[in-house]
């Protein structure tokens, strides 16, 4: 397994990468930048591709509403470009509350939108001939009818340092994880719990895999996990539970909100129903105090070494590829002391 981090977003973003430099030094494979309604996560996507030197970098997520097709292909060429082929872009549909309440952008048809972005940034970059495109949500150039009829085919002034950059998506939805396992090169979901991780995504995975061109190559599963190594750090699994309670209770509206339902999926009925009345209501304190425990200590790597190692075992025999770790220590040699041994660990599982 490739191990990872995810980067915050918000706050202290040059400071992290400072530190972003020692960890790709302890041997950290790669790290994943979210954009959310924060800055933009393409700037700083190109800042640690100049503070770095081998870590591979990656969006995590571009939301697929809100940058034209064409324009995300250029934008993912140019930071592969100054990255010198690092770069993999990790495409998402976000949640209607952050496409129409803070860009003002309907939220519709987020699969089909997802698969002609793909396939419009794919034929960017390869640069095969003038770019035409006739699908359902985009059509290039655009049609006379639709404006003044001067659009004109064009392809990609600069050669792509590579024709076929990474795809990554994001998703949990049934149809949502059938498409990804089609089409993309790599799939991040979000609160992966192994043991559940076939009965609640096997059959949308298998579908998926059905209608997959070979030369895709095997799916990268990006797993999330929490870690510290120690006899004494249970206590660290708290630290889980604001942030569980912010998606399954927060991130959404009743009836609309993706990681409810998935909680509701893995046999949570019940608490994803309190999780959510509870925030929604202001009461955070008591939504993450209804966060199931099993939920937040089978998702992580917090134990003994020994327990680490079996949940290793269990996240690489799911079919994670990339596990995205967030080391918890009392400083930052701490830290970066948990990255070279959950490295050593995960190269004997």
């Amino acid at each position: 397994m490739r191990i990872g981090m995810q980067l915050g977003y918000s706050g202290g973003f040059k400071e992290t990468v400072e530190e972003l430099i020692d960890y790709e030094r302890a041997g950290l494979d790669i790290v994943f930048v979210a954009e959310a309604y924060s800055f933009d996560a393409v700037s700083q996507l190109g800042y640690i591709a100049a503070k770095t030197e081998r870590l591979e970098i990656a969006s995590g997520i571009l939301n697929t509403y809100t940058r034209t097709p064409t324009l995300m292909a250029m934008t993912a060429a140019g930071v592969d470009y100054v990255s010198d082929g690092r770069f993999t872009l990790g495409l998402g549909a976000s949640g209607p509350q952050v496409i129409e309440g803070f860009h003002g952008v309907p939220y519709h048809a987020p699969l089909g939108r997802t698969r002609e972005v793909v396939d419009i940034c794919r034929q960017v970059w390869k640069r095969e001939a003038p770019l035409e495109y006739d699908g359902k949500y985009y059509q290039l150039p655009l049609p006379a009818e639709k404006g003044t009829g001067l659009g004109k085919a064009l392809k990609i002034i600069n050669h792509p340092v590579r024709p076929d950059i990474p795809i990554h998506i994001a998703a949990i939805g049934e149809k949502n994880v059938a498409l990804t396992a089609e089409i993309a090169q790599g799939w991040q979901p979000i609160f992966y719990l192994p043991e559940k991780a076939d009965e609640v995504w096997g059959d949308s995975l298998r579908k998926g895999f059905a209608k997959r061109a070979p030369e895709l190559g095997t799916l990268d599963i990006v797993g999330q996990a929490s870690l510290a190594i120690g006899e004494d750090v249970e206590g660290y699994l708290e630290f889980g539970r604001p942030m569980a309670a912010l998606y399954i209770g927060g991130m959404g509206a009743k009836g609309k909100n993706f990681y409810n339902s998935l909680c509701r999926r893995y046999g949570w009925e019940k608490e994803a129903d309190e999780i959510q009345d509870l925030y929604l209501a202001g009461k955070k304190k008591e939504a993450a105090e209804k966060v199931p425990y099993e939920l937040i200590r089978d998702m992580s790597l917090i134990g003994s070494e020994s327990w680490v190692k079996e949940r290793l075992a269990a996240m690489k025999a799911s079919g994670i590829t990339t596990l995205n770790v967030t080391p918890i220590a009392a400083d930052h040699a701490a830290k970066l002391k948990l990255i070279e041994k959950v490295k050593e660990l995960a190269a004997d599982v």
